[in-house]
């Protein structure tokens, strides 16, 4: 006996989950959810089932087909803090279990937005984000990639909202009797000012792309197999549609290079400012960020990655965190290749740039554990969350990058397609990836060195920034910014925000105030509407001490929850030998501004100032 994933209770021995049947209620001045959860075996079992569970009250465990109770224990409190608590279900010869549970108001997984925090000041709102261990705090499962299911569910919400899921929309009707593993007809479950919306997923896939959201909810068609989803908010959803209008053809580009899209739909949900990530991959309904909104439609970026992730991490899935990278280093590279087709070799220079600078950054951000600077790493007691960094996206992507280069591009395009149908709908690790290479391309262990990629630390000497013409300008520009001279307002004309991103990450760390003012005065980063453009100047600004635009940074400390860009700015706060005065700043914006941001995106800046105190 032993655990199939360091991340989860589940135990290698014990059949894994087919299939999830879940009836969920939503009850919003609480910020609880009751839920009735049917997991199915692969076979039948008998003996000690374990499955995970993070802040769930369990009121009963039950056969489905007799409804008798089933003997079951909580792990005694306190709960773990990385895995919560396990579920320990006593069966014989069993294939079903029914599961009465509730969620608790500080679900890990949840946020709950009361009607000031929406868009339109009237109705709640609530969202999911379960990667990267997150289910678990939403219904019991065998919380790991490693078991791949398929699910339905009955989401019972107030008749005003609406939802949408990872999974197939196919009905909304009234409640009925009986839901919810026996729930009476006169119960809540079926009053008047209900709604049961129903979905049903049936591809296999893991717990961590699970995904709902339910509030005041409207779209605009965009495709043929696209709509964008945002609150209903004329304005919100006119820019979305507007952005993401040729959503169409980086599908068609997606499925050109990496075979069949095997989702049917591909819809996007523009979430409150409070998502933590950039976009969430989640099959059928990507969730994205409102900063990937620009204007500009440089936010098709986002959606390029999260298109990649349909083949690299919804197909095929790392078995656990420990082999991260093949989900997003594979990913980094699919989206690349989708940029350089649709928007050309500078873009994606571009962004492998910018790339490069977040990984060289990490590393040196990991010098003290640099375990956690390895594509296959070693996670066991270590929160997901608390390690996430740019190294398995760019890294991985460097890896990939290195072996194309390596073989050529029409072989390793070869190799990518045979990968991807190959092992689709499995979960893999790293082992089985080299195996795989190593067989359909001989000698490639010869020539590139696997071991090195894989379980060396820092940067592999044969790693490699880009080259193009695009990108050497405006490196060489920031470094002209060392001696003093900021670029001419004829150098940068047709600059957009990724452009300026990559002057600002390749700046010194360390310049005067003097020539961070001179910069503002010219360009008004300080008040750009891109945000990572906004956030890098800011961060600068911190770093030289100009505390006239730490008014700009409680703004957007305060508008905005995505951790890209609380991260960096926190840290700058609060690291090394920064002043006292500048961490009390800190401290008090996050006590005003926590309260709208998403449990995982509030763990990971309280982590940073048990840090750096």
């Amino acid at each position: 006996m032993a655990p199939v994933d360091p991340h989860s209770f589940t135990d290698s021995d014990h059949p894994l989950t087919t299939h999830v049947s879940l009836t969920l209620y939503f009850d919003f001045p609480s910020s609880t959810i009751s839920a009735a959860t049917l997991l199915t075996l692969a076979a039948p079992f008998s003996g000690e089932l374990t499955l995970d569970t993070r802040s769930l009250s369990i009121s009963a465990v039950l056969d489905p087909l007799s409804l008798s109770p089933l003997p079951f224990s909580l792990s005694p409190s306190p709960p773990d803090p990385v895995l919560g608590q396990s579920l320990t279900v006593t069966v014989s010869d069993k294939a079903e279990v029914l599961i009465l549970s509730k969620t608790s108001a500080d679900s890990s997984a949840l946020q709950w937005l009361s009607p000031p925090q929406t868009f339109n000041k009237t109705h709640p709102f609530v969202y999911t984000q379960c990667q990267a261990i997150h289910a678990r705090s939403i219904f019991p499962c065998q919380d790991t990639p490693a078991a791949r299911t398929k699910y339905s569910a009955k989401l019972n919400v107030p008749r005003k909202l609406s939802a949408v899921m990872s999974a197939k929309h196919v009905d909304r009707r009234p409640p009925v009797a009986a839901e919810a593993g026996g729930a009476c007809e006169d119960s809540i479950w079926c009053a008047e000012d209900r709604i049961v919306e129903e979905f049903v997923m049936d591809q296999p896939i893991p717990p961590y792309l699970f995904a709902f959201a339910v509030g005041e909810l409207g779209f605009r068609e965009v495709g043929p197999r696209t709509r964008v989803y945002s609150e209903a908010t004329p304005a919100v959803l006119d820019a979305a549609a507007e952005e993401f209008a040729g959503t169409e053809e980086i599908i068609r580009v997606g499925e050109k290079l990496f075979g069949a899209y095997e989702w049917e739909r591909f819809d996007l949900l523009v979430l409150p400012p409070s998502f933590p990530y950039g976009g969430m991959e989640n099959p059928r309904m990507v969730f994205l960020t409102p900063t990937v909104i620009k204007g500009d439609a440089a936010g098709a970026q986002v959606v390029a990655h999260e298109l990649a992730h349909s083949w690299t991490g919804n197909l095929i899935t790392n078995k656990n965190n420990d082999h991260f990278w093949l989900n997003e280093g594979f990913t980094t590279y699919a989206e690349r290749r989708i940029v350089e087709e649709v928007q050309g070799e500078e873009r994606a220079a571009m962004n492998i740039g910018i790339g490069w600078r977040g990984l060289v950054e990490d590393v040196e951000r990991f010098k003290d554990n640099l375990e956690f600077t390895k594509l296959k790493t070693n996670q066991a007691g270590v929160d997901p969350d608390d390690v996430y960094s740019s190294v398995p996206y760019e890294k991985g992507f460097q890896f990939l990058w290195r072996i194309e280069r390596q073989i050529g591009r029409p072989a390793f395009d070869e190799f990518l397609k045979k990968y991807i149908g190959t092992f689709k709908f499995q979960s893999i690790d790293t082992d089985m990836f080299l195996d795989f290479l190593k067989a359909n391309i001989p000698g490639i262990g010869d020539e590139v060195d696997l071991k090195l990629w894989t379980e060396g630390t820092g940067i592999p000497p044969d790693a490699m920034e880009p080259v193009s013409d695009l990108y050497s300008k405006i490196v060489s520009l920031a470094e002209e910014f060392k001696l003093g001279r900021m670029p001419r307002e004829d150098e940068v004309a047709d600059w957009h925000g990724q452009e300026w991103e990559l002057y600002l990450e390749n700046l010194p760390k360390s310049v005067e105030a003097s020539q961070v003012r001179a910069l503002d005065a010219r360009y008004r980063l300080s008040e750009s509407k891109n945000y990572e453009v906004r956030v890098g100047f800011l961060k600068l600004g911190i770093s030289a001490g100009c505390r006239e635009y730490y008014s700009e940074v409680e703004k957007t400390l305060k508008e905005v929850g995505r951790m890209l860009y609380l991260r960096p700015l926190y840290t700058a706060l609060v690291q090394g030998d920064g002043k006292e005065e500048d961490k009390v700043f800190a401290r008090r914006v996050f006590s005003e501004a926590c309260d709208c941001y998403h449990p995982i995106a509030k763990g990971v800046v309280e982590a940073i100032f048990a840090k750096f105190g």
